[in-house]
């Protein structure tokens, strides 16, 4: 009896020596230490462009942010047109985003905060472009014509335009608008002929010029509206304080250093500026006077 117990306890023994090795051997990982132990905050932005141009003008802010964070991270999301994304930021997805001014002011209703901007304000304008060869040269020339535009909730290019449009007596009502999907599609429906004009804003034209320009040459800018307030950024109510404020302190700064200037430059931005619920009331007056002008028929325009 003796004998058996004292195998039982040595039996125990190795076992309770074995698992102590095992806890207090070391873990290997492709994963830092301390990664595990870190917040993870997803930052978007609208749909400007397509997703792989987003990646390249936002993933160096993105990695800037990270190098320059303590306690977490952030990785960014690309959305593949407005109904991606809209549908993301208001179902909370979105730690961090930079929305146009109407998905700015929707936000606010989903729980985001208004705590910036992007600034040049005098460039959020919408733009009207024909090819050169179309004879277009008044609004009238438009009556019962295909339009196109990237998406019903753009802004600068879809919105501004359109009211452009109704202001100078053109009836949407009797034209094909056509709803593209991107900025990049709305210009080249115009280029190879299935629309007569198109929506869309400086940014993405400018871009447009720069990588196409024998395109380009075939089309020129008729018409432009009058600017507004430009794209917000929010952040979404349970973001700490401390965080939130480190993410937007890094945006508010880009502009005063070279690496910040250069992530800048990729946005066609100067900087980034303080703002808060208020700065958009222009937007909200803007809404108000666009929904009214369309609640008598244009489809999906008072959206």
């Amino acid at each position: 009896m003796a004998r058996a117990i004292a195998l039982l306890l040595l039996g125990l023994l190795a076992g309770c020596r074995a698992q102590i090795a095992e806890v207090s051997s070391p873990v290997y990982t492709d994963r830092p230490a301390l990664a595990d132990n870190r917040v993870e905050y997803i930052i978007a932005t609208h749909p400007l462009h397509n997703p792989k141009r987003l990646f390249e003008v936002y993933q160096p802010l993105v990695e800037l942010i990270n190098s320059l964070s303590a306690g977490f991270t952030v990785k960014f999301e690309a959305s593949r047109d407005y109904e991606a994304f809209e549908k993301k930021l208001y179902s909370r997805k979105f730690h961090f985003a930079l929305p146009n001014p109407h998905q700015t002011i929707e936000a606010e209703r989903h729980g985001y905060r208004i705590v910036a901007k992007m600034s040049d304000d005098e460039r959020f304008r919408g733009i009207i472009v024909v090819r050169k060869d179309s004879g277009v040269t008044r609004v009238a020339d438009l009556e019962g014509r295909a339009l196109s535009f990237p998406a019903r909730t753009a802004v600068a290019a879809t919105m501004m335009p359109k009211f452009f449009l109704h202001q100078n007596g053109l009836d949407l009502r009797r034209a094909d608008v056509r709803y593209v999907g991107s900025q990049e599609s709305a210009i080249m429906n115009v280029f190879m002929g299935k629309t007569l004009a198109a929506g869309t804003w400086p940014p993405p034209w400018e871009l447009f010029v720069q990588r196409s320009p024998e395109l380009a040459a075939e089309l020129a800018v008729r018409w432009q509206t009058s600017p507004l307030v430009n794209n917000g950024v929010v952040v979404r109510d349970d973001v700490p304080d401390v965080h939130w404020r480190t993410v937007v302190d890094v945006m508010l700064n880009l502009h005063l250093h070279p690496r910040g200037q250069a992530i800048l430059r990729k946005m066609d931005l100067s900087r980034f500026e303080v703002a808060d619920s208020a700065a958009y009331d222009p937007v909200r007056e803007f809404l108000v006077r666009y929904r009214q002008a369309f609640e008598a028929g244009d489809p999906g325009a008072a959206e």
